[in-house]
């Protein structure tokens, strides 16, 4: 899995941070980081639903790390 997000349409809702803090965190303008763009798998699931939650859609999550 290999997570990325386009900062330019973050509408800073903070739910990806809500929701696994440890792969996702908001810089000073409240727009998403990623913080971990190769997630273990036991963040998987929660990465996921991140992504699912996110109400500007910005998160994108590939299964083949290389295609980040």
């Amino acid at each position: 899995m290999h997570i990325s997000a386009d900062r330019e349409s973050c509408i800073s809702g903070g739910r990806c941070m809500a929701t696994t803090s440890e792969v996702f965190d908001q810089d000073d303008e409240g727009l998403v980081v990623v913080r971990t763009p190769v997630p273990a798998p036991d963040q998987e699931a929660r990465a996921r639903k991140a992504a699912y939650l996110c109400p500007a859609g910005v998160i994108r999550i590939t299964e083949d790390p290389s295609q980040g």
